[in-house]
């Protein structure tokens, strides 16, 4: 779900300055109502990541603060705030959080699990009377779908990383790629195509292009063996 809370610090301060939060990890302490995290913070340069550190240690709904680690635009943080009415909707109908969350423009990215669909549908409908959120999907996960992410969750990091390790010139030409047809057949895109797109001539983009290819393309293979060959879809 996209969410607006009213009441949290991190959507106020990407409300007002241009950086985005990242969680790496969270922890909920249920005696004190107290939510610890650890964040990745990206700004769009160095000063916006600068008066986002001041303008989070500032605002009133901060429990604590500290920064673990800073490089260029991006840092680390370690800090903590109460429970939002968002949050305490959510643990109050025995919801959870399945994922990690974004946080920029003003607004949040969840993804929430409810062992019901009456418990959901009614964690949704309190959640309205405070806050404002879009759900951009509704799903039931299975048991053999959840055993199957569980099993697998090596894998997926793997790929997970392999994405992070393209440059951006890299996953642009391959995005564009894709999405002009240039892997269908037959193709609806050639080099010439996406020389137009990149303004390089075509042995660049073909550069590109296999660098691309080879990083994704041997990094699903090597996880091949990770993967159960028995519940594989054909």
């Amino acid at each position: 779900m996209d969410m607006i809370q009213y009441d949290c610090p991190y959507i106020d301060v990407t409300d007002d300055i241009d950086v985005s939060f990242h969680t790496m990890h969270w922890d909920f302490n249920t005696a004190q109502e107290e939510l610890e995290t650890r964040i990745l913070i990206t700004g769009a340069d160095r000063g916006a990541l600068t008066n986002g550190f001041e303008a989070l240690q500032r605002h009133n709904g901060m429990m604590g603060f500290e920064l673990l680690s800073r490089r260029g635009e991006t840092a680390v943080i370690k800090s903590s705030i109460g429970q939002t009415n968002a949050m305490g909707t959510i643990r109050k109908h025995d919801g959870y959080i399945t994922g990690p969350f974004q946080i920029r423009g003003g607004s949040e990215r969840w993804s929430v699990g409810f062992d019901t669909d009456v418990a959901a549908d009614a964690a949704l409908s309190d959640l309205s009377t405070k806050n404002d959120f879009k759900i951009e999907t509704r799903n039931d996960t299975s048991f053999e779908e959840y055993l199957d992410v569980i099993q697998h969750i090596d894998a997926a990091k793997g790929f997970l990383d392999v994405c992070r390790e393209l440059s951006d010139t890299e996953r642009q030409t391959l995005e564009v790629a894709v999405e002009r047809g240039y892997f269908r057949t037959p193709r609806d895109a050639t080099l010439e195509t996406l020389t137009d797109v990149f303004d390089i001539s075509k042995t660049g983009v073909s550069k590109n292009l296999r660098r691309a290819e080879r990083k994704v393309l041997s990094r699903a293979v090597s996880l091949f063996s990770s993967v159960d060959t028995d519940e594989r879809r054909e």
